[in-house]
């Protein structure tokens, strides 16, 4: 069963996880800063995360696209065509919106092959037991040299993460309307870069 809620969502429970976010409890291992940071050692850490193909500039999109249900249309500040385990995508990032001391990142999937796809853990944190979830991606600020990685509560195995799960297969026409959420970054950063693990990384997203 998949559970794909809205960003409205996300906001009726962010006052329970807030203490949880901003401690840095539950987080990938790593060296902590404050708000579920890791700190990496440079800018060219962020390089490494994905072959240069698998990187694209948020500058690069400009016209509005349908994300989700077709009731609920949103601009896409950034798209790419990937291929995955065989599967032709399309993945649209809609948004990173500050709400306080939190962001959330929205994005949708299409699946533009004749087969379904099969998805597997692979924006996932298996080590984390949230392998069927997006709770493995992250967003990486190259300048301050940090890492936000999905917030969550508890711990292994009864850990959950304030983010989208998914089914193993996406059917060949279907999207998916995804969504995690952060410790907010500074209020000077103004652009981050998006880690989608296999869907690759997206450099440069504005924060609104």
């Amino acid at each position: 069963m998949r559970f794909v809620s809205g960003v409205a969502g996300v906001a009726g429970v962010a006052g329970v996880v807030l203490a949880v976010v901003l401690s840095g409890c539950g987080v990938l291992p790593g060296q902590q800063g404050s708000g579920g940071e890791e700190r990496v050692t440079g800018a060219s850490d962020t390089a490494d995360t994905a072959d240069p193909v698998d990187t694209v500039k948020a500058t690069e999109v400009a016209e509005p696209t349908e994300a989700g249900d077709p009731a609920e249309r949103e601009r896409a500040i950034a798209r790419r065509e990937v291929k995955a385990s065989g599967a032709d995508l399309t993945v649209e990032i809609t948004g990173i919106r500050r709400q306080g001391r939190l962001s959330t990142l929205t994005w949708t999937v299409t699946n533009n092959s004749d087969d379904r796809w099969q998805m597997n853990s692979d924006m996932g944190d298996t080590p984390g037991g949230l392998g069927l979830t997006v709770a493995g991606i992250s967003l990486v600020d190259p300048v301050n040299g940090k890492r936000y990685v999905v917030a969550r509560t508890g711990k292994y195995p009864k850990a959950e993460c304030l983010c989208s799960d998914y089914d193993v297969f996406t059917e060949a026409g279907e999207v998916l309307s995804l969504h995690a959420t952060f410790a907010a970054p500074p209020p000077d950063v103004t652009k981050i870069n998006v880690d989608l693990k296999v869907l690759g990384v997206f450099t440069d997203v504005p924060i609104s």
